[in-house]
């Protein structure tokens, strides 16, 4: 048995309603685990023991427990690129860091050092701005994994927030979001933090260069150095020391980035500078620790008690089993909010393939169509879709218990809801339930054969529910760890390499491809490698432009 034939032991599940599942009494406790102080509730899966089990046997079949290993050990397992996969030990201890990464361990060790350090001295007040002020404001430049996890988590983690200092992120190229950040910030006290594995990504050198000639214009106005504002204002997380140096920052304002660490899962390191700078060294570090908890429960725990597997081999139950192609990712948790766009990222941008690690074309289907908002946002939108529509989309309900204001019935309402949407995604409203209802309500026959087709629901539409005590540094490290887990075991399952992106790759070769065409005159306009279609749109723009 593998993926491609795992539809084939899902026809009593399609045919089954899940709330029948709930005549064991004991399906509660049994469907749910506990890791790292994360709670996992999977009882509202379509799924049986039988069912579980076979699953499990994928998961031996693909020597996932080798497999773990190897990622852990420094084993290269993204074999396009040949590298290693380690953001893993940027969480470890340091004796893990000496045993996997040996004479490497001492530069990780010592940038974790110089990262705290900065955090220290910018926050003490021991580095100032040009101005001899304190700094107010960080804004950190970057885009894709460069982006993602610093905005999550800076989001996520506001009750944390150093007082006096204020973090922003830039990284749509549009100029209009760069103009949103000037209204909001100081020139003469803003720290820059630029953040770019190679120092080349289109986007985050145009958004760098316009946020620098705006800081240098407002300290032209002030009659203070170029060079002074560049050196005390600006750092840079690159392996492109070269290049940044040559963009004007200083050698020792440049932190190092290593190619074991894809940039989807680069929080650990110092990409992650702009949010110590902002919650602190050891808020910092409690993120790190609770994601090495999660890596430990993850190595440790047997498959059928591993909170990351269980939640793999249920997407996987889902996508090839039951043939349902979506995920909806709903924390209700407005800190929360950013998770669902994180998560778009890592799952799809890692197992969105379709040929396995030797490069064969796959027969089956791999990473969902993952997409989501804050509870009780999406409630008035897309869920309307997600309860009466023919289509099925499991569901990953995260919540925190206790709540991070002080406003108790607004948290009640919003514990309450999440609960509540499980629950009716699970059991639905039948046509007799609904026409039972319009009658207590006082609706004749003809207003119940009217409406009572309109007010059904299809149910049976599997769920998670995963729950933190509260929502905090060390709970926030274990849940991107947990996802992190979780898209990892799917690949290998899958057999494909999750650590590549050459999606991405195409878009920029010819996103500087249709700017070399756009530079040119308009009756010059031509490629052998653009379509008529991208020519004529050139042309349109080009024309547009001449107008203004």
């Amino acid at each position: 048995m593998d993926v491609a034939n795992l539809s084939q032991f899902t026809e009593q599940a399609l045919a089954r309603s899940i709330f029948s599942l709930f005549s064991d009494n004991e399906r509660s406790d049994n469907y749910s685990v506990s890791a790292a102080g994360l709670f996992l509730d999977y009882a509202k899966q379509n799924i049986v023991n039988d069912e579980f089990e076979l699953l499990l046997t994928l998961a031996e079949k693909a020597k996932l427990a080798d497999k773990i290993s190897a990622q852990f050990s420094g084993v290269q397992l993204n074999n396009t690129e040949q590298r290693a996969v380690l953001h893993t030990v940027l969480r470890a201890p340091d004796a893990v860091k000496k045993s996997v990464l040996g004479t490497v361990a001492q530069e990780v060790i010592d940038t974790e050092s110089k990262m705290a350090k900065i955090v220290d001295d910018v926050q003490s007040g021991h580095i100032r701005s040009v101005t001899g002020e304190k700094f107010t404001d960080i804004l950190a430049i970057g885009i894709g994994g460069s982006y993602y996890g610093v905005k999550v988590a800076l989001s996520a983690l506001v009750p944390y927030h150093q007082p006096g200092l204020k973090a922003h992120v830039l990284a749509n190229v549009d100029g209009d979001a760069a103009q949103e950040k000037f209204a909001k910030l100081n020139a003469n006290t803003t720290l820059v933090v630029v953040i770019s594995k190679t120092f080349t990504t289109q986007e985050t050198l145009l958004n760098a260069t316009i946020v620098k000639e705006w800081m240098l214009k407002a300290g032209a106005e002030n009659n203070l150095s170029s060079c002074d504002i560049i050196a005390q204002h600006w750092y840079a997380v690159s392996t492109n020391v070269a290049a940044a140096t040559a963009f004007g920052i200083k050698a020792e304002n440049i932190l190092p980035m290593w190619d074991w660490v894809g940039g989807r899962f680069s929080l650990w390191s110092a990409v992650g500078l702009p949010l110590a700078l902002v919650i602190g060294n050891q808020h910092f570090n409690d993120l790190k620790t609770g994601a090495f908890e999660m890596d430990q429960h993850f190595q440790q725990a047997p498959f059928a008690q591993n909170m990351p597997v269980i939640m793999a081999l249920l997407g996987i139950w889902n996508r090839n089993g039951l043939g349902y192609p979506s995920l909806a990712i709903l924390p209700y948790n407005h800190a929360l909010r950013a998770l669902p766009g994180y998560l778009q990222q890592t799952d799809m941008e890692s197992n969105g393939k379709s040929v396995d690690n030797n490069g064969n074309t796959l027969n089956y289907l791999t990473a969902p169509v993952v997409f989501g908002q804050e509870g009780t946002n999406g409630q008035h939108a897309f869920m309307q879709l997600m309860h009466q529509s023919a289509d099925i989309i499991p569901t990953d309900f995260i919540l925190s218990l206790a709540p991070t204001s002080e406003h108790l019935a607004n948290h009640d309402a919003l514990v309450a809801n999440c609960f509540a949407q499980s629950e009716a995604l699970m059991q639905g409203k039948t046509l007799a339930q609904a026409e039972e209802e319009l009658r207590l309500s006082g609706a004749d026959d003809i207003e119940v054969n009217r409406l009572a087709k309109h007010k059904t629901m299809k149910g049976n539409t599997p769920s998670n529910t995963l729950l933190m005590q509260q929502l905090d540094p060390k709970s926030l490290g274990a849940l991107l760890a947990l996802y992190e887990h979780k898209i990892f075991v799917q690949g290998v399952i899958w057999q494909v390499n999750s650590y590549d992106q050459w999606g991405v790759e195409l878009g920029k070769q010819l996103g500087k491809e249709v700017l070399n065409v756009m530079a040119k005159p308009m009756a010059d306009i031509d490629s052998t490698t653009l379509s008529a279609s991208s020519l004529a749109l050139i042309r349109r723009y080009k024309h547009n432009l001449g107008n203004c």
